[in-house]
Protein backbone atom coordinates (compact mmCIF):
# COMPACT_ATOMS: atom_id res chain seq x y z
CA UNK A 1 0.00 0.00 0.00
CA UNK A 2 2.84 2.38 0.88
CA UNK A 3 4.53 1.64 -2.45
CA UNK A 4 1.33 2.42 -4.34
CA UNK A 5 0.89 5.66 -2.40
CA UNK A 6 4.51 6.63 -3.13
CA UNK A 7 4.06 5.87 -6.84
CA UNK A 8 0.85 7.90 -6.95
CA UNK A 9 2.50 10.90 -5.28
CA UNK A 10 5.46 10.66 -7.66
CA UNK A 11 3.17 10.71 -10.71
CA UNK A 12 1.33 13.74 -9.31
CA UNK A 13 4.64 15.53 -8.82
CA UNK A 14 5.73 14.78 -12.37
CA UNK A 15 2.53 15.91 -14.08
CA UNK A 16 3.33 19.66 -13.90
CA UNK A 17 6.81 18.98 -15.27
CA UNK A 18 5.38 17.02 -18.16
CA UNK A 19 2.98 19.81 -19.00
CA UNK A 20 5.80 22.36 -18.67
CA UNK A 21 8.02 20.49 -21.13
CA UNK A 22 5.18 20.15 -23.63
CA UNK A 23 4.58 23.91 -23.45
CA UNK A 24 8.16 24.64 -24.49
CA UNK A 25 7.76 23.64 -28.14
CA UNK A 26 8.10 26.59 -30.54
CA UNK A 27 5.24 27.39 -32.91
CA UNK A 28 6.32 27.10 -36.55
CA UNK A 29 4.93 28.35 -39.84
CA UNK A 30 6.20 26.77 -43.07
CA UNK A 31 6.71 29.30 -45.89
CA UNK A 32 8.39 29.24 -49.31
CA UNK A 33 11.82 30.89 -49.35
CA UNK A 34 12.38 34.30 -50.92
CA UNK A 35 14.53 32.78 -53.66
CA UNK A 36 11.81 30.24 -54.56
CA UNK A 37 9.15 32.97 -54.72
CA UNK A 38 11.33 35.18 -56.92
CA UNK A 39 12.32 32.31 -59.21
CA UNK A 40 8.66 31.39 -59.71
CA UNK A 41 7.33 34.92 -60.11
CA UNK A 42 5.39 35.04 -56.83
CA UNK A 43 6.34 38.57 -55.75
CA UNK A 44 4.74 41.96 -55.26
CA UNK A 45 6.01 45.53 -55.16
CA UNK A 46 6.43 47.15 -51.76
CA UNK A 47 7.04 50.86 -51.39
CA UNK A 48 9.84 51.94 -49.08
CA UNK A 49 11.47 55.30 -48.48
CA UNK A 50 14.12 54.35 -51.01
CA UNK A 51 11.64 53.37 -53.72
CA UNK A 52 9.94 50.08 -54.64
CA UNK A 53 11.30 46.61 -53.99
CA UNK A 54 10.13 43.07 -54.79
CA UNK A 55 8.96 41.04 -51.79
CA UNK A 56 7.42 37.54 -51.66
CA UNK A 57 3.68 37.37 -52.25
CA UNK A 58 2.63 34.34 -50.20
CA UNK A 59 -1.03 34.65 -51.14
CA UNK A 60 -0.18 34.52 -54.82
CA UNK A 61 2.16 31.58 -54.17
CA UNK A 62 -0.26 29.37 -52.22
CA UNK A 63 -3.05 30.07 -54.70
CA UNK A 64 -0.87 29.62 -57.77
CA UNK A 65 1.26 26.56 -56.98
CA UNK A 66 -0.16 23.14 -56.17
CA UNK A 67 3.42 21.93 -55.65
CA UNK A 68 3.92 24.51 -52.90
CA UNK A 69 0.69 23.44 -51.22
CA UNK A 70 1.81 19.79 -51.34
CA UNK A 71 5.29 20.61 -50.02
CA UNK A 72 3.99 22.71 -47.13
CA UNK A 73 1.50 19.97 -46.26
CA UNK A 74 4.22 17.30 -46.23
CA UNK A 75 6.69 19.39 -44.19
CA UNK A 76 3.89 20.21 -41.78
CA UNK A 77 3.07 16.53 -41.44
CA UNK A 78 6.70 15.67 -40.64
CA UNK A 79 6.92 18.45 -38.05
CA UNK A 80 3.61 17.54 -36.45
CA UNK A 81 4.75 13.92 -36.07
CA UNK A 82 7.66 15.27 -34.01
CA UNK A 83 5.44 17.30 -31.72
CA UNK A 84 5.97 20.79 -33.15
CA UNK A 85 2.78 22.92 -33.29
CA UNK A 86 2.19 24.58 -36.64
CA UNK A 87 0.56 27.77 -37.87
CA UNK A 88 -1.15 27.28 -41.23
CA UNK A 89 0.12 29.74 -43.85
CA UNK A 90 -3.08 29.81 -45.90
CA UNK A 91 -5.28 30.35 -42.83
CA UNK A 92 -2.98 33.11 -41.58
CA UNK A 93 -3.18 34.89 -44.94
CA UNK A 94 -6.98 34.85 -44.72
CA UNK A 95 -6.77 36.29 -41.19
CA UNK A 96 -4.60 39.14 -42.43
CA UNK A 97 -7.16 40.01 -45.11
CA UNK A 98 -10.05 40.11 -42.64
CA UNK A 99 -8.22 41.78 -39.74
CA UNK A 100 -9.35 45.32 -39.03
CA UNK A 101 -6.93 46.08 -36.21
CA UNK A 102 -3.90 46.11 -38.51
CA UNK A 103 -3.76 48.78 -41.22
CA UNK A 104 -1.16 49.09 -43.95
CA UNK A 105 -0.01 52.37 -42.44
CA UNK A 106 -0.68 53.37 -38.85
CA UNK A 107 -0.76 57.16 -38.41
CA UNK A 108 -0.93 59.59 -35.56
CA UNK A 109 -4.36 61.21 -35.24
CA UNK A 110 -2.82 64.68 -35.18
CA UNK A 111 0.76 64.68 -36.43
CA UNK A 112 0.42 62.16 -39.27
CA UNK A 113 3.47 60.12 -38.21
CA UNK A 114 3.37 56.73 -39.92
CA UNK A 115 5.03 53.34 -39.97
CA UNK A 116 4.58 50.96 -42.92
CA UNK A 117 4.73 47.19 -42.57
CA UNK A 118 5.88 44.75 -45.22
CA UNK A 119 3.47 41.93 -46.19
CA UNK A 120 5.60 39.50 -44.15
CA UNK A 121 5.52 41.72 -41.06
CA UNK A 122 1.73 41.98 -41.30
CA UNK A 123 1.48 38.21 -41.69
CA UNK A 124 3.67 37.60 -38.64
CA UNK A 125 1.65 40.07 -36.59
CA UNK A 126 -1.40 37.87 -37.12
CA UNK A 127 0.19 34.39 -37.12
CA UNK A 128 2.58 35.06 -34.20
CA UNK A 129 4.75 32.05 -35.06
CA UNK A 130 8.03 31.77 -33.14
CA UNK A 131 9.94 30.40 -36.10
CA UNK A 132 9.54 30.59 -39.87
CA UNK A 133 10.54 27.39 -41.61
CA UNK A 134 11.66 28.42 -45.09
CA UNK A 135 11.65 25.72 -47.74
CA UNK A 136 12.92 25.69 -51.31
CA UNK A 137 13.40 22.76 -53.65
CA UNK A 138 14.27 21.69 -57.17
CA UNK A 139 13.28 18.47 -58.92
CA UNK A 140 16.15 16.71 -60.75
CA UNK A 141 15.47 14.24 -63.57
CA UNK A 142 17.81 11.48 -64.70
CA UNK A 143 16.07 9.23 -67.20
CA UNK A 144 13.00 7.71 -65.59
CA UNK A 145 14.24 8.56 -62.09
CA UNK A 146 13.75 11.77 -60.14
CA UNK A 147 15.25 13.29 -57.03
CA UNK A 148 14.78 16.48 -55.01
CA UNK A 149 17.42 18.98 -53.96
CA UNK A 150 16.11 20.95 -50.99
CA UNK A 151 17.03 23.64 -48.48
CA UNK A 152 15.37 24.17 -45.11
CA UNK A 153 16.06 27.23 -42.97
CA UNK A 154 14.68 27.97 -39.52
CA UNK A 155 14.34 31.74 -39.06
CA UNK A 156 13.57 33.42 -35.75
CA UNK A 157 10.42 35.38 -36.62
CA UNK A 158 11.28 38.15 -34.15
CA UNK A 159 14.90 38.82 -35.17
CA UNK A 160 15.05 37.37 -38.71
CA UNK A 161 18.17 35.44 -37.66
CA UNK A 162 18.83 31.91 -38.94
CA UNK A 163 18.67 29.40 -36.09
CA UNK A 164 18.61 26.06 -37.97
CA UNK A 165 19.46 24.72 -41.40
CA UNK A 166 19.45 21.53 -43.46
CA UNK A 167 20.04 20.85 -47.12
CA UNK A 168 20.77 17.95 -49.43
CA UNK A 169 19.65 15.84 -52.37
CA UNK A 170 17.59 12.70 -52.08
CA UNK A 171 18.38 9.43 -53.79
CA UNK A 172 17.00 8.97 -57.32
CA UNK A 173 13.58 7.34 -57.27
CA UNK A 174 10.98 6.15 -59.75
CA UNK A 175 8.35 8.00 -57.76
CA UNK A 176 6.75 10.96 -59.52
CA UNK A 177 5.08 12.36 -56.38
CA UNK A 178 6.86 15.50 -55.13
CA UNK A 179 5.82 15.09 -51.47
CA UNK A 180 7.21 11.53 -51.43
CA UNK A 181 10.46 12.61 -53.09
CA UNK A 182 10.82 15.41 -50.55
CA UNK A 183 10.11 13.14 -47.60
CA UNK A 184 12.72 10.65 -48.82
CA UNK A 185 15.23 13.48 -49.17
CA UNK A 186 14.75 15.23 -45.81
CA UNK A 187 13.84 12.38 -43.47
CA UNK A 188 17.43 11.60 -42.43
CA UNK A 189 18.17 15.21 -41.44
CA UNK A 190 14.80 16.20 -40.02
CA UNK A 191 15.52 15.16 -36.43
CA UNK A 192 18.80 17.09 -36.36
CA UNK A 193 17.05 20.13 -37.84
CA UNK A 194 14.36 19.95 -35.17
CA UNK A 195 17.03 19.61 -32.48
CA UNK A 196 18.51 22.90 -33.66
CA UNK A 197 15.09 24.54 -33.49
CA UNK A 198 14.46 23.20 -30.00
CA UNK A 199 17.90 24.30 -28.76
CA UNK A 200 17.16 27.83 -29.94
CA UNK A 201 13.77 27.85 -28.27
CA UNK A 202 15.26 26.51 -25.03
CA UNK A 203 17.69 29.45 -25.10
CA UNK A 204 14.75 31.84 -25.55
CA UNK A 205 13.00 30.25 -22.61
CA UNK A 206 16.08 30.61 -20.42
CA UNK A 207 17.38 34.00 -21.57
CA UNK A 208 14.33 35.69 -23.09
CA UNK A 209 13.19 36.57 -26.58
CA UNK A 210 15.25 39.19 -28.41
CA UNK A 211 13.32 42.27 -29.59
CA UNK A 212 13.88 45.99 -30.08
CA UNK A 213 12.08 48.90 -28.41
CA UNK A 214 12.20 52.44 -29.78
CA UNK A 215 10.94 55.37 -27.73
CA UNK A 216 10.47 58.68 -29.54
CA UNK A 217 8.87 62.07 -28.93
CA UNK A 218 6.33 63.58 -31.29
CA UNK A 219 7.53 66.77 -32.92
CA UNK A 220 4.36 68.65 -32.03
CA UNK A 221 5.73 71.52 -29.98
CA UNK A 222 4.82 69.93 -26.62
CA UNK A 223 8.26 70.70 -25.20
CA UNK A 224 8.61 67.13 -23.89
CA UNK A 225 12.20 65.84 -23.75
CA UNK A 226 14.01 62.77 -22.44
CA UNK A 227 16.12 65.23 -20.45
CA UNK A 228 13.07 66.32 -18.41
CA UNK A 229 13.50 65.87 -14.66
CA UNK A 230 11.23 63.65 -12.54
CA UNK A 231 12.07 63.55 -8.84
CA UNK A 232 15.75 64.08 -9.54
CA UNK A 233 16.01 61.62 -12.46
CA UNK A 234 15.98 62.44 -16.16
CA UNK A 235 13.24 60.69 -18.16
CA UNK A 236 15.96 58.72 -19.98
CA UNK A 237 17.13 57.26 -16.66
CA UNK A 238 13.56 56.54 -15.56
CA UNK A 239 12.92 54.47 -18.71
CA UNK A 240 16.36 52.85 -18.52
CA UNK A 241 15.70 51.72 -14.94
CA UNK A 242 12.30 50.30 -15.98
CA UNK A 243 13.97 48.27 -18.73
CA UNK A 244 16.56 46.90 -16.27
CA UNK A 245 13.79 45.72 -13.94
CA UNK A 246 11.47 44.21 -16.57
CA UNK A 247 13.75 42.49 -19.09
CA UNK A 248 14.85 38.87 -18.69
CA UNK A 249 17.91 38.89 -16.42
CA UNK A 250 18.21 42.63 -17.09
CA UNK A 251 19.56 42.01 -20.58
CA UNK A 252 19.27 44.85 -23.11
CA UNK A 253 21.38 47.54 -24.75
CA UNK A 254 20.62 51.26 -24.92
CA UNK A 255 22.10 51.88 -28.38
CA UNK A 256 20.93 55.48 -28.88
CA UNK A 257 20.02 58.14 -26.31
CA UNK A 258 19.26 61.72 -27.35
CA UNK A 259 16.77 64.29 -26.10
CA UNK A 260 14.18 62.95 -28.60
CA UNK A 261 15.10 59.31 -29.30
CA UNK A 262 15.86 56.22 -27.22
CA UNK A 263 16.71 53.00 -29.06
CA UNK A 264 16.90 49.79 -27.05
CA UNK A 265 18.39 46.81 -28.91
CA UNK A 266 18.98 43.16 -27.97
CA UNK A 267 16.12 43.53 -25.50
CA UNK A 268 15.40 40.15 -23.93
CA UNK A 269 11.76 39.85 -22.86
CA UNK A 270 10.25 36.85 -21.05
CA UNK A 271 8.34 34.36 -23.19
CA UNK A 272 5.51 34.42 -20.64
CA UNK A 273 4.12 37.22 -18.51
CA UNK A 274 3.33 37.09 -14.81
CA UNK A 275 -0.17 35.81 -15.69
CA UNK A 276 1.34 32.78 -17.45
CA UNK A 277 0.23 33.92 -20.90
CA UNK A 278 2.60 34.31 -23.84
CA UNK A 279 4.20 37.76 -23.96
CA UNK A 280 4.93 39.45 -27.28
CA UNK A 281 6.77 42.66 -28.13
CA UNK A 282 3.68 44.86 -28.32
CA UNK A 283 2.45 43.66 -24.92
CA UNK A 284 5.88 44.37 -23.43
CA UNK A 285 5.77 47.87 -24.92
CA UNK A 286 2.26 48.32 -23.54
CA UNK A 287 3.57 47.64 -20.04
CA UNK A 288 6.12 50.44 -20.45
CA UNK A 289 3.41 52.71 -21.89
CA UNK A 290 1.17 52.13 -18.85
CA UNK A 291 4.08 52.95 -16.57
CA UNK A 292 4.68 56.28 -18.34
CA UNK A 293 0.98 57.15 -18.52
CA UNK A 294 0.61 56.78 -14.74
CA UNK A 295 1.56 59.43 -12.14
CA UNK A 296 3.94 61.13 -11.64
CA UNK A 297 4.75 61.09 -15.39
CA UNK A 298 1.26 61.33 -16.96
CA UNK A 299 2.73 61.16 -20.46
CA UNK A 300 0.43 60.30 -23.40
CA UNK A 301 1.87 57.35 -25.33
CA UNK A 302 1.05 55.93 -28.75
CA UNK A 303 2.10 52.31 -29.39
CA UNK A 304 3.02 51.24 -32.93
CA UNK A 305 4.16 47.64 -33.47
CA UNK A 306 6.21 46.71 -36.51
CA UNK A 307 6.03 43.01 -37.24
CA UNK A 308 6.71 40.81 -34.23
CA UNK A 309 10.14 41.99 -33.13
CA UNK A 310 9.84 45.76 -32.86
CA UNK A 311 7.63 48.13 -30.94
CA UNK A 312 7.69 51.93 -31.13
CA UNK A 313 6.44 54.08 -28.28
CA UNK A 314 5.77 57.65 -29.35
CA UNK A 315 5.46 60.05 -26.44
CA UNK A 316 3.49 63.28 -26.39
CA UNK A 317 0.16 62.33 -28.00
CA UNK A 318 -2.10 59.44 -28.90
Amino acid sequence: MKMRRLLFLTILALLPLLGFSQAKKPTIMVVPSDTWCIANGFTTKFETQGGKTDVPDYEKAVNGSQDLYNVITKIGELMSERGFPLQDLQASIKSVKTATAENEVTTSKTSGAGLAETPLEKLLSVAKADILMEVSWKVNESGPKKSVTYTLRGIDAYTNKQVAAAQGTGKPSFSAELPLLLEEAVIEKMDNFNSQLQAHFDDLFENGREVSVNVRIFDNGSGLSFEDDYNGDELTDVIDDWMAQNTQKGRYSLATATENILKFEQVRIPLYGSNGRALDTRQFGRQLAKFLQAPPYNIPVKIVAKGLGQVNLILGEK
